[in-house]
């Protein structure tokens, strides 16, 4: 029996090029989960192999700036000249439906969600070692030299707020760093402050 109807929303973040990505699929491959992932909306061109509305929602500059308008995002960010944002109509609709909702974003973006939505759970993802993501940065051929550049500069200062999660997960290891992730969800939905009032409601019957 669940003592929580309501889902949790997941949020996986870190700088860019920790692997969120990846360890987020491998989160997903695991058997007997109830995780929904939330597509984001960008305004980048999709990268090889992308599927709109499965990997992103890919929008014009235009008609993001529109939504932004409507406030219409959990939160928005733009990072290396393109916006990224989490639609807010969507994730609520997966979380009343009790869905384990997983948002994968920046750094930037998680903080504003953690003003929006306290109960949400922050895990921050890092790599084992500045060099290692530097090399997986450098690695992916996406982005100019200049570019990579960029990523490690913002991701040194971003290393800097991760006191401001609830946990850290080494990614040292892809199976490993989703196992944590899945071990966190789990006892979160354990967690006293968010199952006593249905506690103490099956009590009293």
């Amino acid at each position: 029996m669940k003592l929580n109807d309501r889902g949790l929303l997941i949020v996986i973040s870190g700088p860019s090029g920790v692997g969120k990505g990846t360890v987020r699929k491998a989160l997903f491959d695991m058997k007997n989960h109830n995780l929904e992932y939330s597509v984001s909306v960008t305004t980048r061109a999709p990268r090889v192999g992308e599927v709109d509305g499965k990997d992103y929602y890919f929008v014009n500059r235009a008609a993001f700036e529109e939504m932004i308008r409507q406030d219409r995002f959990l939160e928005y960010a733009e990072f290396v000249g393109s916006y990224y944002g989490t639609p807010k109509d969507k994730v609520e609709e997966m979380l009343d439906k009790g869905k384990e909702v997983v948002l994968e974003i920046e750094v930037d973006g998680a903080l504003q969600v953690r003003e929006r939505m306290k109960d949400a759970v922050f895990i921050f993802l890092v790599p084992p070692s500045k060099k290692a993501l530097y090399e997986r940065l450098s690695r992916r051929g996406t982005d100019t030299p200049e570019i990579v550049n960029k990523r490690f500069q913002k991701a040194e200062s971003e290393f800097k707020l991760a006191y401001k999660y609830d946990y850290i997960v080494v990614n040292d290891d892809v199976n490993n760093a989703a196992d944590r992730i899945m071990a966190i969800i789990r006892a979160e939905h354990a967690r006293t402050q968010r199952t006593i009032q249905k506690y103490q409601q099956l009590m009293e019957e």
